[in-house]
């Protein structure tokens, strides 16, 4: 009982003297006799205060972080959504902006040769029975495509169409073995047959060229470009093929090979045209790409080819005489004619009847 009444005069006296002080020190200021004693008083509570947050922060900030936790997580969702549907666009953006130059190129291309072409864009490469190189495109019958049209790019030619439906077909492409088209020298009327091959051996594929005439010289750079079917099917003419690789010596054979690099990528086909109306005349070698000057041929290169010519048929026609003087006089000529007749045919290329005909009673 004592304990309480003097508990209870301690805190009647504190609090009596806590008025006092504040009364005067809120009536004189920094200036009364309260301003010293309120400065000792903020520099003990605030040091002690100070350390206190220090010790204490860390500990707040970790229960904070626990209690904001969830909406945390969902804010870095979005955000990692956020930016993949960005990079998606950024994706999108650049592909768009490729084939957008693949379609200027590809309808360059066929202005240049004045070929009507339907824009199309190739959805799936396809290995079949059969048909070893392949590739499925986005239009079909609906768009007037139909079978044995004629296929390219912005770099040359890709194919022809084999099979088609209501909105997607099929193309075989130049590079199968089993494909083959009609071609033509560059600046000349030499013919041959393109046709694909197996990989070179070094990841590269390369196309094979069989000049129906083994008497005309051939060398690395030569340009060939397609010579064109029967009422454009199925191949028009005029479309830049490949350059030669190289040439392979075949001796005593009609037919002379070189292996060419295609102008266009097998490899990356994506934006392509096909031919729906041939041009109206051969636009011969003016949808080739500009030659390089020392590719290009001049009358000295011209001349030198017409003498190599002339020279290979006179070393061709003193084997023939040493090898065949007993044969029918005309046979080998009549050979040859039939045999070129028959390749062009497999080609789709219209045999030229009054060449072959001459040639042949020439050497008779």
């Amino acid at each position: 009982m004592r304990n309480s009444r003097r508990t209870r005069l301690i805190l009647g006296i504190l609090l009596a003297a806590a008025l006092v002080l504040i009364t005067v020190g809120h009536r004189g200021g920094d200036s009364s006799v309260a301003g010293p004693l309120r400065q000792i008083a903020s520099s003990v509570f605030g040091t002690a205060e100070q350390a206190t947050t220090k010790v204490t922060a860390p500990v707040s900030r970790f229960f904070s972080m626990l209690t904001g936790a969830p909406g945390a997580q969902e804010r870095i969702d979005g955000l990692k959504k956020e930016n993949a549907r960005l990079r998606g666009r950024l994706a999108a953006a650049e592909l768009d902006k490729d084939r957008s130059k693949e379609l200027d190129r590809m309808l360059g291309l066929s202005g240049l040769g004045r070929y009507r072409v339907i824009a199309a864009q190739v959805i799936a490469r396809r290995h079949t029975p059969g048909l070893e190189d392949n590739v499925e495109i986005d239009v079909g019958s609906r768009d007037g495509v139909r079978r044995d049209m004629t296929v390219l790019n912005g770099d040359g030619l890709v194919g022809r169409v084999i099979r088609t439906g209501p909105g997607t077909s099929t193309v075989i492409l130049l590079t199968d073995p089993g494909s083959s088209a009609g071609a033509r020298l560059e600046g000349g009327n030499e013919l041959g047959v393109v046709s694909g091959v197996t990989e070179d051996g070094k990841g590269h594929d390369l196309i094979r060229l069989r000049l129906l005439d083994s008497t005309v010289p051939l060398k690395k750079g030569r340009r060939i470009v397609s010579f064109g079917s029967q009422n454009g099917a199925p191949y028009v003419p005029g479309v830049p093929i490949g350059e030669i690789e190289r040439v392979v010596a075949t001796p005593g054979e009609l037919t002379r090979t070189a292996y060419a690099r295609p102008y266009a990528d097998f490899t990356a086909l994506d934006v392509v045209g096909v031919v729906v109306r041939a041009p109206d005349r051969d636009p011969r070698d003016s949808v080739l790409p500009d030659a390089p000057a020392k590719a290009a041929h001049g009358k000295k290169d011209q001349a030198k080819d017409r003498k190599d010519k002339a020279k290979a048929k006179d070393q061709a026609k003193r084997q023939r005489d040493a090898s065949g003087g007993a044969q029918e006089p005309g046979r080998d000529a009549r050979e040859e004619a039939a045999q070129e007749g028959a390749a062009q045919e497999d080609a789709g290329v219209a045999p030229p009847q009054a060449d072959t005909t001459r040639r042949a009673g020439e050497r008779d």
